[in-house]
């Protein structure tokens, strides 16, 4: 693959994935992209992260850019690594935290024995102390800072405690109290980490501030001393370029940053496919894309409308609220490591992932549960000999038997219908999480086009395009390594935000200029700070706003200089006349001021290539028998190399492309196109 760019050195980015790590390297002087696979180690992140680096045979001495996207943070805390966090709050409300709201997760409405997970905090290690402000900011009862010293020495030296959340009730109107307590904590302990609510999120809802900080704590210690690990790793391998981690929200970060704010990467791992996913829309004239993001151990889709990523800025991750921008991803455990398993004689798939110790059962590596790999083997998607460009031979009959035994034989059937099955119920369940994104938010998915990447989604998109007349998936080169490319365009970014909550009518427009200016001059030091040259960074504003009395709110941009009331009402009605179908006449509220600060990258370009002949029997290798759902049997499929295609080639299904790392698979009732890129276009052939 080669792109068109005007950097005058190498780029590298690195995605860890649940199963492997993807590593790009993109060479500005010849605009050479290479890729490279390697396994992921649980165990020692780093490790993976540096095996796929060997494997790419990079020399780092000539990279002014390493940018890697993570999954460390939410690992930590799904598999309760974090460190031991203890809370500094007001007196009073040192169960704020082990409270929080009282609504069931909504996959758990109607169960009545639902428990929640343990919690990240034990109860001992909260304490309160005296100080309290109103809601206006309007100190009520100073601080007691012989009251904090204490708090941090029951903490540390009686508990314990390495990490420590400060998080006061109204901080958000004044920082005052929250910064004394961190600064008397760290004079005190020195060697502890604290985390200030109002330094990640300074807005109101003290639950989900404090649930913020919590997190941010708790993963601080291990993130930094990751990053630290990895950047002395590349250090002496003579990287002496910049390094980047990819935020939840879209855009970098330096490592520096990231090390203060961890929190902004925890849901990073999917943001860079979503980051190339949205440069694609406009390159490629499809401005309405869906992503379709299937890797080992999860799928993850999100809406790209009129050229941009779907945001939110608040996230969930386990049951635990984040108050950290990041894109509107739907995410479930169905990859390509699912496991598939029989619940009361029910076939279900996931959410459980072999992931990448020990893996699919057809790896050899001592998995015993069928997968959906081990699946695909079965209906003959995947070629054991070619896996992974041939790198890596599988276990068809280790596969086989392993449905056998656990599917097949219990629900009296064959394996090829056991397989298909697997399938099935995969489907029901992807297309149950694109639904949510886009049916239930106005959405139709028939009017966009569906982007497939991964490891595992060209393997299924067709079918679900099949499934929900979804009109063409778009298949890129190299699609298990696109979120490792889509870094690679990634700009710096640094969010800044202020709770407002006033009704619009009632606002000072000066003073609502003065803070644009106030979190605009934050943010753009940020972006200065991370190395971005003043010529290419540029500020983005925002008003959060609802009508009064509601509960959800629309972002609204604003132009720069002093904001007009009327046209900041104009906006937000048509935009909730576009998202809801009508608008009131009932006052408006302004919630939250956001100001984001963007570092351009330099820009990548998809370059044009040469048109074929338009015959693609010069990539045809032959045949295979496979399970196609248009007749729901075994068909011959033409097996075709993606490296041999060319710009006009069309042909028909059943086909198989196959690109090493990845397999589109392409049904009876579909076509393939390669577009002028050279990617391939799947549609309905009738």
């Amino acid at each position: 693959m080669l792109l068109a760019v005007d950097a005058r050195s190498v780029r590298v980015a690195v995605d860890i994935g649940g199963t492997f790590v993807d590593a790009m390297e993109l060479d500005g002087r010849t605009g050479a992209v290479r890729f490279r696979k390697a396994s992921t180690t649980p165990a020692r992140p780093a490790e993976g992260v540096l095996n796929a680096i060997t494997a790419l045979g990079t020399d780092l001495a000539g990279a002014e850019l390493f940018i890697h996207g993570t999954t460390l943070g939410l690992n930590a805390v799904l598999e309760r690594r974090g460190e031991t966090t203890g809370i500094i709050t007001n007196e009073g409300l040192r169960d704020v935290f082990l409270l929080g709201r009282g609504n069931v997760p909504d996959a758990h409405m109607y169960d009545f024995q639902y428990g929640r997970p343990a919690g990240l905090v034990e109860r001992r290690n909260t304490v309160g102390v005296r100080g309290r402000m109103d809601y206006r900011g309007n100190v009520l009862d100073e601080l007691d800072e012989d009251g904090v010293r204490e708090a941090a020495r029951v903490l540390v030296e009686e508990h314990g405690v390495g990490s420590v959340a400060v998080c006061f009730l109204h901080a958000f109107r004044d920082p005052s109290h929250e910064r004394r307590a961190a600064e008397l904590v760290r004079e005190a302990y020195p060697h502890v980490t604290v985390s200030v609510s109002t330094d990640i999120a300074r807005e109101y809802r003290e639950y989900e501030r404090t649930s913020t900080t919590v997190l941010d704590a708790y993963i601080r210690p291990i993130f930094e001393r990751y990053v630290g690990e990895l950047e002395r790793s590349l250090s002496v391998r003579g990287f002496a370029g910049r390094f980047r981690i990819m935020r939840s929200g879209g855009g970098s970060m330096s490592a520096e940053a990231a090390k203060v704010s961890p929190t902004h990467t925890i849901l990073s791992g999917p943001a860079g496919g979503v980051v190339g996913a949205a440069f694609l829309a406009e390159a490629l004239g499809r401005r309405d894309l869906l992503t379709f993001d299937v890797g080992g151990t999860s799928l993850d889709t999100c809406v790209i409308e009129r050229g941009g990523a779907v945001t939110a800025h608040e996230a969930r991750l386990e049951d635990y609220p984040l108050l950290v921008p990041t894109y509107d991803i739907r995410t479930i455990g169905a990859g390509g490591g699912s496991v598939a398993w029989l619940d009361g004689g029910l076939l279900k798939v996931g959410p459980h992932s072999a992931g990448a110790d020990p893996g699919p059962v057809c790896y050899g590596r001592g998995g015993t549960e069928p997968t959906v790999t081990d699946a695909a083997v079965c209906l003959g998607y995947v070629d054991p000999k070619s896996f992974l460009s041939g790198e890596m031979d599988l276990h068809a009959d280790a596969a086989r038997a392993a449905l056998r035994g656990e599917i097949a034989g219990p629900l009296g059937m064959d394996v090829q219908a056991a397989a298909a099955g697997v399938f099935d119920v995969l489907l029901a369940r992807t297309v149950g999480a694109v639904r949510q994104i886009t049916v239930e938010r106005g959405h139709d998915p028939r009017e966009f086009s569906l982007l497939a990447f991964g490891g595992a989604g060209p393997l299924l998109a067709p079918l679900l395009a099949r499934e929900m007349g979804i009109r063409e998936v778009i298949v890129p080169f190299a699609p298990s390594g696109f979120s490792a490319w889509g870094m690679l365009s990634a700009d710096v970014v640094e969010d800044v935000s202020r709770t407002v909550m006033s009704p619009l009518d009632e606002l000072d427009m000066s003073a609502l200029q003065g803070m644009f200016d106030e979190l605009g001059a934050q943010a753009s030091a940020s972006v200065a700070a991370q190395g971005v040259p003043a010529g290419r960074a540029v500020l983005e504003r925002h008003l959060e706003i609802r009508y009064l009395g509601q509960e959800h709110t629309l972002p609204v941009p604003v132009a720069q200089g002093v904001p007009d009331a009327a046209a900041v009402r104009a906006e937000f009605e048509r935009l909730h006349r576009l998202r809801y179908g009508h608008v009131m006449n009932d006052r408006l509220q302004v919630l939250t001021v956001r100001v984001r600060g963007i570092g351009r990258s330099e820009p990548l370009q998809v370059p044009v290539l040469p048109a074929g002949d338009g015959s693609p029997g010069r990539a045809l290798t032959g045949s295979r028998d496979a399970f196609d759902f248009d007749t729901r049997g075994t068909a011959s499929f033409a097996v075709y190399d993606r490296s041999l295609l060319e710009p006009g080639d069309v042909f028909p299904g059943p086909a198989l492309v196959d690109e090493g790392t990845s397999t589109t698979v392409v049904h009876g009732g579909q076509s393939v196109h390669v577009d002028e890129h050279g990617y391939l276009t799947v549609r309905e052939a009738r």
